[in-house]
């Protein structure tokens, strides 16, 4: 299998705060978090020649390079789906493997907390994507409003199927605050919650609590992605990446797949982490912490099954009391927080941890950790990065 293994490392890193309303433009906080990139890895504006987008964000392109001053733009691309993060680096790192570019910013910026959102360029027209059009013709009449409520039905038949009692998912959300409590940059920093907290917190959609879901913010993030030679010279140790993939199956759709014969599987994860561990070369055994989408908590055990760490109907049992996903456990999860306990930014923060736990200067730093693993887009299409140095 012909690979981006070893070809492409990660140099630069810059994630902003989390809030509930920065009073900024999603333009000026993607041109923060790129500087704040920049500043990471000793670059400036004028080296970079690739830029990677998400599809839905307002700040596209032409605007980020005529405000930063990028005049040697000479690919660009963008993804859509929970599963961008590690597919924007994909698409960035297949530029700079293939010499369409040498240097590669990879960007996201959201107002999700005040909700100031500018309209993306793609939804200018007022047009609906088919996606869209298939929720609002064959879900939405039925109920199903929000995203609470299509995986609270995917959580629902899981706990049947598997025989999973109501707040076995809290053992999740605990470690993940846990996590971000000692994390400066996180959202709930010295905010711990015990599972006391969590068996009272709101019911939203049964089985889900609030403590099950991701909350809304104010957040950017950026990395860059360079040839292992330019790496060198650029202010830390490169991060390599040793596996980039993406996964969807004909009945994905976005949290409903309720058109397969087995609804409590993540076959896209499935898909994605087949060819993951193939390109890379390693085994779950290998991966010495994860940093897994945990919008809502029981993504989080169906990713460890879908991903090989554990049988079918055993990532419950795997995260049991949060001592094994701790760190210092046999698989720690999610070190910074992640959604649940540093901030959502659509998974843009869980690429940036494991950047930091491979150059070792993470928070809450996992002894020996040579080789992690990112997924991001559990319910939907799914991407994934394995990163080592």
């Amino acid at each position: 299998m012909k690979s981006i293994k070893n070809k492409v490392a990660i140099v630069g890193i810059g994630l902003s705060g989390f809030s509930k309303d920065c009073k900024k433009t999603e333009l000026r906080m993607a041109c923060e978090a790129i500087k704040d990139a920049l500043d990471d890895a000793g670059l400036t504006p004028r080296d970079i020649d690739g830029m990677i987008k998400q599809t839905d964000d307002s700040a596209d392109e032409h605007a980020i390079t005529s405000a930063m001053g990028m005049p040697n733009l000479t690919f660009y691309g963008e993804t859509r789906w929970a599963g961008a993060p590690c597919g924007m680096v994909m698409q960035a790192a297949t530029g700079v493997a293939a010499g369409a570019c040498h240097t590669a910013v990879i960007y996201r910026a959201v107002n999700g907390g005040s909700g100031l959102r500018s309209t993306p360029s793609m939804r200018s027209s007022g047009q609906l994507s088919t996606a869209d059009l298939l929720h609002w013709a064959f879900h939405s009449p039925f109920g199903l409003m929000t995203e609470q409520g299509a995986v609270a039905m995917l959580a629902e038949r899981y706990m049947y199927e598997y025989d999973i009692k109501k707040d076995q998912f809290g053992p999740i959300t605990v470690t993940c605050r846990q996590n971000g409590a000692k994390n400066p940059n996180s959202a709930y920093f010295k905010k711990p919650i015990t599972m006391k907290d969590y068996k009272e917190s709101k019911m939203v959609t049964d089985p889900l609590r609030a403590l099950d879901c991701y909350e809304k913010f104010d957040a950017a993030a950026a990395f860059i992605v360079t040839t292992p030679e330019r790496a060198k010279y650029l202010n830390h140790p490169p991060v390599m990446i040793l596996g980039a993939a993406q996964g969807s199956v004909p009945e994905t759709e976005n949290m409903c797949g309720y058109y397969r014969d087995d609804v409590t599987g993540l076959p896209e994860m499935a898909v994605m982490g087949k060819r993951l561990f193939k390109m890379a070369g390693v085994k779950p055994k290998d991966i010495k912490f994860a940093q897994l989408d945990d919008a809502y908590t029981p993504l989080v055990p169906m990713q460890l099954e879908a991903l090989g760490f554990c049988k079918k109907g055993k990532g419950v049992n795997f995260c049991g009391d949060g001592k094994k996903i701790k760190a210092g456990g046999r698989l720690p999860v999610n070190t910074a927080g992640g959604s649940l306990g540093e901030g959502h930014i659509h998974g843009m923060n869980h690429v940036i941890e494991a950047v930091h736990q491979i150059r070792g200067t993470a928070t809450l730093q996992v002894k020996n950790a040579k080789i992690g693993l990112v997924a991001t887009g559990a319910g939907g299409p799914a991407g994934g990065l394995i990163l080592g140095r």
